[in-house]
């Protein structure tokens, strides 16, 4: 999986479009508490970032790249109901990857895919600044959080359970 053509695409976007943001180098690192470590950020202000597979019949489906607050957990039960599902459940690491273009514990809270539809819980908007792994396990981004919204568009829905 080609991780910097992903990061480069976001690096590119967001300079194109004027976003405030910064770059941190740290240790190799996917999963989320270990990074906010490497990185210095709250957990509260990481975005973590979730590929959900639902099915919404017999033969349909739809993913959603579901975000939430690094201290929460993805609610699939809400995330069912918001897309009017009969069952949801994580996608399996290969799907997940192709629709997100990154490897697992590098997924971007941005949704290059048409077939990906980005959520975004809104208890993470309430940050200044958001922190992620940028497409790849040793680099990571800070967001102005403003500027993560005017680029990303993302729908909004309570989809994290409680901390």
């Amino acid at each position: 999986m080609d991780d910097h053509g992903t990061y480069d695409k976001l690096i590119g976007l967001l300079e194109e479009r004027g976003a405030v943001h910064r770059i941190i180098e740290h240790e190799p690192e996917g999963a989320t508490e270990a990074v906010n470590a490497l990185r210095g950020n709250r957990p509260e202000q990481s975005a973590k970032c979730i590929v959900v597979m639902v099915k919404t019949g017999k033969k349909t489906k739809r993913y959603v790249l579901a975000v939430v607050p690094g201290d929460r957990r993805v609610d699939l039960g809400a995330v069912k109901a918001l897309l009017g599902g009969v069952y949801a459940g994580f996608a399996t690491p290969e799907v997940a990857e192709r629709l997100a273009g990154s490897a697992s514990g590098t997924i971007l809270p941005f949704s290059f895919d048409p077939e990906l539809e980005l959520v975004v819980d809104p208890a993470l908007l309430e940050e200044d600044e958001l922190f992620f792994n940028a497409a790849r396990l040793d680099r990571s981004l800070a967001l102005r959080t403003a500027d993560y919204v005017a680029i990303a568009e993302p729908r909004t829905a309570p989809i994290a359970q409680a901390p």
